[in-house]
């Protein structure tokens, strides 16, 4: 039977990555990582990766049968690029369109092990960290039902939810490896510096999003979870007027 065609990309954290699920189950990928010290590469990067791996497989657009993009949270910019892109190109070539959590997606790409559930982690910026948390190998089910619902949390609240979470709950993302002493100190388990399991990939949002129902185009929105620099920056000035 012939399998979901789609293509899936994310741009909530630095890198850029992209996939794309052929029909035949095969599952091609690219992605971009910014060097030390340099910027995300989403706008410059994006589209370029996606119509490399469409060349490279011989596709074009009308022969997909979605598009994916992850939702975040993650940096304001960075989802503002991945969200837009896939609206447009979903409304260009009348695409459905399905939103990922790009922390479920995470969870569900983290290694198989005896881990009885699986925290992602993300770095938040102004020291904090988005994270969410679900049963072993539930983040990749249908419907799940997360442990701790996606939020911005200090580090004391990190840890906090963590605590309350199995013993030996493994923790992944690039926020993991931000606040491991945090996580650690509690019982979690972060995998190496070096690991996988602590990078977005956009192969997994492709095998989320090819069971997933497609949303209404205008109903795909980034999950921002918190308010962005210049909105606590107004609301911070009003608050000190007389």
């Amino acid at each position: 039977m012939r399998g979901v065609q789609l293509l899936a990309f994310d741009t909530a954290t630095p890198a850029t990555t992209v996939a794309l699920a052929l029909a035949d189950g095969q599952v091609l990928a690219r992605r971009h990582e910014p060097a030390a010290g340099e910027r995300p590469g989403h706008v410059a990067e994006l589209l370029p990766l996606a119509l490399a791996l469409l060349a490279e497989a011989g596709v074009d657009f009308p022969q997909l049968d979605r598009l994916a993009v992850g939702i975040g949270p993650g940096t304001f910019t960075g989802l503002r690029i991945g969200v837009a892109t896939a609206r447009a190109l979903a409304q260009a070539h009348d695409l459905p369109l399905v939103a990922v959590s790009t922390l479920r997606s995470l969870a569900a790409g983290a290694p198989a092990d005896d881990a009885p559930a699986t925290l992602a982690v993300l770095d938040a910026r102004r020291g904090e960290a988005f994270a969410a948390a679900w049963t072993r190998g539930a983040a990749a089910q249908a419907a799940p039902a997360p442990l701790l619902a996606a939020a911005a949390l200090t580090p004391e609240a990190l840890a906090d939810a963590a605590a309350s979470l199995p013993p030996g709950t493994l923790a992944v993302g690039d926020g993991a490896l931000r606040f491991r002493a945090v996580l650690e100190a509690v019982g979690a388990v972060v995998p190496a510096d070096g690991s996988a399991a602590h990078r977005v990939d956009a192969s997994v949002h492709a095998r989320l999003a090819a069971a997933m129902e497609p949303d209404a185009r205008d109903a795909v929105l980034p999950a921002y979870l918190r308010l962005p620099d210049a909105e606590l920056a107004l609301r911070r000035r009003r608050a000190d007027e007389p």
